[in-house]
């Protein structure tokens, strides 16, 4: 995880010099989709920070942060000055670990649109109340025979939903369709959370690979949804290097996980372009596990056999590399190396097995950006840890 500032600097780039149409994230969809309605306009939200209140899961700071902040604000301000009938830019989340708040978002259009549907939609939404929100221990029941798997409910909502159409979507122009997309998205991630919860206790690639698989899916419907407008659309995904790299260039590939990078990249060809971040040492702000609360952390510098610390040997604070150009320093890339994954949780006292895994760089991406010397954003929540860590002047290298 790369300074977040630059990366937003190169996604204004894209949307006001090539003509990006979204930004897809790796972030649940009802709660970035509250950011799509404040950003084109059509939201109560009085801000861009009430706008992004949504995100509270698990890690909130990776989107609740002053660089989200500010790139939320500049995003309106653009979409503001486009044409009254110009197609404004979007905000989208590819994620599923909202399963509740999407089953809410369901009944409450349904309560809206078709109340007799509303309640055909309790009552099979109802298999799932028994947990409390719970979305583990559904897992954990359902996958081991404790409880019943609810299956079969939430897949035959959706198909109802779908059924319905021609009907609901159009009835009030664009934005009507807009809404149907928005709902009828919530009741696939139901469909898919369900899955992934059951799978979670069936072997970790299993799960991974049902979530990234859907994290492609959803960004295929946006893309049909988008296109429909009329022009194609254009979408800057932004996510962590292990779901954009080609998963089939690193060590994760042998132990058969699949990722958005690999799903896109078959499915569009060229016209998918893969980019990579790396950062040689630096602060980044993540938590010690799963749950826990954020620390701004300094970051080890990189082992001396990696790409990172290759690319610290070059002496820029920062550079892009072409990868499909094949000239003599894209190919001298090709031997696998080291490559470091700091996510939102980072362990520097277990960092090169927590932390670094094989690929081949030019296979695994077609760009990359190197930052040198990073910087952790900064919480909108600052709570105590992060507020009272100071990374260390001098750090010892990993081993």
């Amino acid at each position: 995880m790369v300074s977040c500032s630059f990366t937003i600097i190169w996604y204004k780039r894209l949307i006001q010099e090539k003509g990006f149409t979204a930004i897809a994230v790796e972030a649940d969809w009802p709660d970035a989709y509250r950011v799509n309605r404040y950003v084109r306009g059509i939201s109560d939200d009085p801000t861009p920070a009430e706008a992004i209140a949504g995100f509270k899961g698990f890690p909130p700071w990776m989107w609740r942060n002053t660089d989200v902040v500010n790139f939320i604000g500049w995003l309106r301000q653009y979409n503001d000055a486009l044409p009254q009938n110009g197609n404004k830019v979007g905000f989208y989340g590819l994620d599923l670990y909202s399963m509740y708040t999407s089953i809410s978002e369901v009944l409450t259009y349904l309560d809206k649109v078709d109340p007799e549907a509303a309640q055909r939609a309790r009552c099979r939404y109802s298999c799932l109340e028994h947990f409390e929100e719970d979305t583990k221990a559904y897992g954990y029941a359902a996958a081991f025979d404790l409880s019943e798997s609810c299956e079969k409910e939430v897949v035959n909502q959706l198909m109802e939903l779908q059924g319905r159409i021609a009907d609901y979507a159009g009835r009030d122009g664009q934005v009507a369709q807009d809404e149907f997309f928005y709902v009828e998205q919530n009741a696939r991630l139901v469909k898919n959370a369900e899955e992934y919860y059951r799978s979670m206790f069936q072997g970790q690639v299993l799960s991974w690979n049902i979530r990234d698989r859907y994290m492609a899916e959803t960004l295929d419907h946006l893309v049909a949804h988008l296109d429909k407008r009329g022009n194609r659309s254009k979408i800057v995904v932004w996510a962590h290097n292990t779901h954009l790299g080609y998963v089939r260039a690193t060590d994760m590939g042998i132990a058969d996980k699949l990722n958005v990078g690999q799903l896109v990249r078959d499915k569009y060809g060229d016209d998918a372009v893969l980019v990579g971040f790396t950062t040689y040492t630096g602060t980044v702000t993540a938590a010690s596990g799963w749950g826990d609360l954020p620390e701004l952390k300094q970051v080890r510098p990189a082992l001396s056999d990696s790409y990172e610390a290759l690319f610290h040997e070059v002496g820029l604070p920062q550079f892009l590399l072409n990868l499909r150009q094949k000239n003599q320093a894209v190919t001298g890339l090709e031997k696998s190396r080291l490559e470091r994954a700091i996510g939102v949780i980072y362990t520097p006292e277990t960092e090169r097995q927590s932390h670094y895994f094989c690929a081949r760089l030019p296979d695994q991406f077609d760009a990359v950006i190197h930052i040198d010397d990073t910087t952790g954003v900064q919480p909108l929540d600052r709570t105590p840890p992060w507020e009272t860590t100071e990374p260390p002047e001098t750090f010892p290298f990993a081993v």
